[in-house]
């Protein structure tokens, strides 16, 4: 019988029953002692009756429990109440990798979603743990499109058979465990289920993934098990676009001899990762890249064929079954020599829109070619030429266009949403542009001008949102990079933000300037509130992810950091500052191999990037390759000049390698910068790194006076200050700092 809602398990209030069968009920809850979401699995009646079967339940939930990992769900508490048995596990809003087949998504997304489940399975695997029950209906696609692998283990002493061919019995040896369909040969057999049972899945669900057929689904449960013990599935020669590597893939995980699988849920990852980065079949006609416009009207105006560009990725990009590459990817191949076939195949793009701008004082010329990629031969090409004033016509048109060209039929939803401008005045629009050019660039001069430009944008339109945006985003960073008080700034920069909001209550980019903003003043619910209004407004704001995830971080809630940041990933897989920031977020959760991993990752893609050289040094420095860290960190300071934060760790290095001339040096530099105002904060860690704990700690008293950002997000976390926690100030410090 359904709990009724307001009924109470143990500290849990029921909300609402959200799903059942024959593994029990599962209702949404409200955790009121401490006042989040939850839900609760409320397991069938036998379960609570056998005491064996709950000593399994207990000792299971325990150790996935004890698994931090952000690929699988969470499990909060176990109970037992009168005659019910339930558990408590985090609650999720989306939809299983089973709806999302059945709603025909792109197979490659799917095979990035089992990759994702893979490596979360590895790390199951090395607590001794088997999952035995993988299928699409365990694997979970949350609503910003983190990957969530469900009931890890907790079903292995239920039965039930339905239309779904589900069989799921105690896992001892001798008995069948699974659910018929993706069950390995040796749980047919009723051989215990192993490591290499749940590859076996994992295959079934890939083969799912990219046919929309189950590998072995037959008339009865019985045939399937025969299909299973006896047959492979059919992948049909020439009919599909997916990499023969793929193919192969899928073939070695549905292997009758578990020998003859992967061994390993890195390696499958790793493999399938691969043949996605491999795969040169010819890609979707519904995909298209829009390359770097040529700059052709000299170095000054280089910020308008960048500007033009990425606007018309962001018009495309609300184009239903329209793919379009992110700009961080192709930004990378700005002033390339590849021909289009290579680029194409690059890009995983079919189309290619090519373009150059030309512009002489009020004057504009833009000429675009849309290009097939792999019958290299131009589809349509036009030349617009008029003023200045005329660029958003320019823009419209384009979009339209190629729409037209590819048959795709907009919606007057869509036609209005290209239609519409944040302004319609184009000299704000043009200033706009010139902002967005040095934000990219992100030095301290940089982004000073970019205030400059935005001030000047809002000063001819002062309805202008967007830009209000982007001026609370430039705030922010000023502040983080020392240009002048952070309480101010920041002050300032949230500002900005609610004139975006009032202005555009449905602007992605405003919400998510504010949530960053609140959260680095200290008001972190609300805060991260709009980050997440953000998301739920456009997912596909890859920043939105970033401003939550750091916050997050300095809570020390590193699973949901780390699950923004691969989300952010995703969209932007080549964007430097995603990189910086992913770097940012394990280097807090303390995962310094992995931090390495993701800066390295970085320098591949820029070897002069600054904040992957700080980032790699920082964390070689708490893995103690201190002559690594010191040798990566002087690469950085040079390039960064005189900003704080890269004299701060180098000095802290040279600290913990036993120079201490060389890390006063840096104490010295930081006392002649040129910022506007130094952070307290980037002192402290000098004189923490030189073990000088009560200089440390009067610089960080000077910190949380000033209100300093550095100490609220990154002080709870800092590895660097690790020798100072044993001090109570610092403990009261850091609570004062984080308002709570």
């Amino acid at each position: 019988m359904a709990l009724a809602s307001g009924a109470r398990l143990g500290g849990y209030e029921i909300v609402t029953l959200i799903g059942q069968g024959g593994m029990g009920e599962v209702y949404r809850a409200r955790d009121v002692r401490l006042g989040r979401d939850v839900a609760i699995k409320v397991l069938p009646e036998r379960v609570a009756a056998d005491p064996d079967a709950l000593r399994r339940l207990h000792r299971e939930a325990q150790a996935v429990a004890a698994i931090s990992h952000p690929n699988i769900v969470s499990v909060f508490d176990v109970g037992q109440q009168d005659a019910l048995a339930y558990v408590v596990l985090e609650y999720l809003e989306g939809d299983t990798l089973r709806a999302r087949i059945e709603q025909g998504g792109g197979w490659r997304e799917g095979v990035e979603w089992v990759a994702i489940a893979a490596d979360a399975v590895a790390a199951v695997h090395a607590k001794g743990i088997v999952h035995r029950d993988l299928k699409p209906d365990n694997l979970f696609i949350t609503s910003q499109g983190i990957v969530k692998i469900l009931d890890f283990g907790l079903a292995t002493s239920m039965i039930a058979v339905d239309t779904t061919q589900t069989m799921t019995v105690s896992s001892d040896a001798g008995s069948v465990v699974g659910t018929i369909g993706y069950m390995s040969p040796e749980q047919v057999r009723g051989q215990t289920a192993a490591a290499a049972s749940d590859f076996f899945s994992l295959g079934c669900i890939l083969y799912e993934v990219l046919t929309g057929l189950r590998a072995f689904q037959r008339a009865s449960p019985a045939d399937t098990l025969s299909a299973i013990l006896n047959e492979q599935p059919a992948f049909t020669e020439g009919s599909h676009p997916w990499p023969a590597d793929l193919i192969r893939i899928v073939q070695r995980c549905l292997a009758k001899s578990p020998d003859q699988r992967f061994q390993s849920g890195r390696d499958l990852a790793f493999a399938l990762r691969g043949a996605l980065r491999n795969d040169t079949t010819e890609p979707a006609a519904d995909s298209i890249a829009v390359l770097p416009f040529t700059n052709a009207g000299g170095d000054d105006a280089e910020y308008l064929s960048d500007g033009i560009a990425e606007s018309l990725i962001n018009n495309l990009a609300r184009i239903p079954r329209l793919r379009v590459v992110p700009r961080s990817t192709v930004f990378r191949y700005k002033r390339t020599d590849l021909d289009p076939r290579a680029l194409g195949q690059q890009l995983q793009a079919r189309l290619l829109l090519t373009g150059r701008v030309v512009q002489r004082g009020e004057r504009l010329l833009v000429q675009t070619d849309l290009v097939d990629a792999g019958e290299q031969k131009q589809l349509w090409g036009e030349r617009f030429s008029g003023t200045s004033a005329d660029i958003f016509e320019v823009e419209e048109t384009i979009a339209r266009q190629i729409s037209e060209k590819l048959r795709l039929k907009l919606s007057r939803e869509v036609k209005k949403e290209i239609a519409d401008h944040d302004t319609e005045d184009h000299i704000a629009y043009d200033l706009y542009l010139k902002a967005r050019f040095h934000w990219g660039k992100r030095t301290p001069e940089s982004i000073r001008r970019a205030i400059e430009y935005l001030e000047a944008a809002i000063a001819r339109d002062s309805n202008y949102a967007r830009a209000w945006a982007a001026l609370s985003d430039t705030r922010i960073l000023f502040g983080w990079y020392g240009q002048g008080v952070p309480a101010e700034l920041f002050a300032n920069s949230v500002a900005a933000a609610r004139t975006a909001v009032r202005l555009d209550p449905d602007l992605a980019e405003a919400h998510a300037a504010l949530g960053f903003g609140l959260c680095c003043a200290g008001q972190w619910n609300v805060g991260l509130k709009e980050c997440e209004r953000a998301i739920a407004l456009n997912p596909g704001y890859s920043l939105s992810y970033d401003w939550a995830a750091i916050p997050l971080a300095a809570l020390g809630r590193f699973d949901e950091a780390i699950a923004h940041m691969e989300k952010a990933k995703t969209l932007e897989p080549l964007s430097l500052v995603v990189h910086h920031h992913q770097a940012w977020v394990h280097v807090m959760a303390r995962r310094f191999p992995e931090a390495s991993r993701i800066a390295h990752q970085a320098l591949e893609l820029n070897p002069d990037y600054s904040f992957a050289l700080w980032w790699l040094g920082i964390a070689q420095t708490e893995m103690d390759q201190i002559e690594d860290a010191v040798r990566n960190l002087e690469r950085a300071a040079a390039i960064f000049g005189d900003f704080p934060l890269g004299l701060s760790a180098l000095g802290h290095a040279f600290g913990r390698a036993g120079r201490r001339q060389d890390a006063m040096a840096c104490l010295h530099a930081l006392e002649r910068g040129n910022a506007q105002w130094i952070d307290p904060y980037h002192f402290a860690l000098v004189h923490a790194g030189l073990g000088e704990v009560d200089e440390a700690l009067e610089c960080l008293a000077k910190a949380l006076a000033a209100d300093s950002v550095w100490l609220r997000i990154y002080g709870p976390q800092d590895a660097r200050l690790d020798r100072l926690r044993v001090d109570q100030r610092f403990g009261a410090m850091l609570k004062a700092s984080l308002n709570v």
